[in-house]
């Protein structure tokens, strides 16, 4: 039921709640143009004032606008600036919108991608597909030695070690799936060095925290851990659909969980040169970071507790 729950309650139906775009349009008619996006029926577009067409371009590409509108001064088609790598379900609900005003103003619009998926990377999907893997492979990992050497380690030493052992795998895990998303398949080429990287803080910060899960909650923490990456995480992750489409509260918590927050920051730094990837890093850090401080505190405490009940 919470998977039903999740995934249909993210996708049943996606709708803009304020894009973000940018407008370069002759002094005599921004005013215009702004105040006409800003009034479309459900408020899908949060327009704001740009003055050329290179700044909209380093707007879109810092992924701090995720479309543009040049409207051109002598009365040519004007232009819709996209960057369909970023989510093409955004660019195509940006080319949707901005065609219906420009019909409603009997002009016509040309579409401009300036920054596409690659060819091998179909929708731009890649990135949101080998984010899943690393999370799924680290709670699985941490599972799996739970099921070895019990959900609750003996103590803190033990569960040191299990954090350690886990670490290593991360940096395996973070390498596998850089060499299968790069060299092997060519979904997302020329970023080796950062995939893996990205992958091995990925799988850690799962990791990490299905240790601490297990040690606080024993075999039970293992169902918060997919509670909490799969059947929230993957959803609001803005894979299917990036998170500017989703509901209010998916679009709240999807940037603050792994699967939310490893995507973007491979997707960014992959097609827009590692932009705006500073609070993923901070969230997957955050994880990664919190989880082993938790178990590691955790099992020392339970341990104490423990004497003291037998010494009782």
């Amino acid at each position: 039921m919470g998977f039903v729950l999740s995934y249909i309650g993210a996708f049943h139906a996606p709708k803009p709640p304020h894009i973000p775009v940018a407008v370069v349009a002759p002094a005599q008619v921004s005013g215009q143009v702004l105040k006409r996006l800003s009034a479309l029926d459900g408020d899908p577009i949060d327009a704001r004032a740009a003055t050329t067409e290179h700044r909209v371009r380093a707007l879109i590409l810092d992924r701090t606008v995720d479309a543009a509108i040049l409207v051109d001064p002598k009365g040519a088609p004007d232009t819709l600036l996209v960057a369909s790598a970023g989510g093409p379900a955004v660019s195509s609900t940006a080319q949707q919108i901005a065609q219906t005003i420009e019909t409603d103003r009997h002009r016509q619009v040309t579409i401009t991608d300036i920054r596409p998926p690659a060819a091998s990377d179909g929708r731009g999907m890649s990135s949101f597909y080998l984010v899943i893997g690393w999370i799924v492979g680290g709670y699985m990992a941490a599972t799996i030695l739970g099921m070895a050497g019990g959900a609750r380690p003996a103590n803190r030493h033990r569960t040191v070690i299990r954090l350690g052992s886990l670490a290593l795998y991360a940096i395996a895990s973070g390498l596998g799936g850089a060499v299968i998303a790069g060299p092997l398949l060519g979904a997302l080429e020329g970023h080796f060095a950062e995939l893996w990287a990205l992958g091995a803080l990925i799988v850690f910060a799962s990791a990490a925290t299905t240790v601490a899960f297990q040690v606080l909650w024993g075999v039970i923490g293992i169902g918060g851990t997919i509670l909490l990456f799969v059947v929230l995480g993957n959803p609001s992750a803005g894979g299917t659909y990036p998170s500017v489409l989703l509901p209010p509260f998916w679009r709240a918590v999807g940037q603050w969980l792994p699967p939310g927050a490893g995507t973007t920051a491979v997707r960014n730094t992959v097609y827009f040169s590692g932009n705006a990837i500073a609070q993923p890093l901070w969230v997957l850090g955050g994880y990664a970071a919190l989880g082993a401080a938790v178990a590691v505190t955790a099992s020392a405490l339970r341990l104490r507790r423990n004497q003291r009940l037998t010494d009782a």
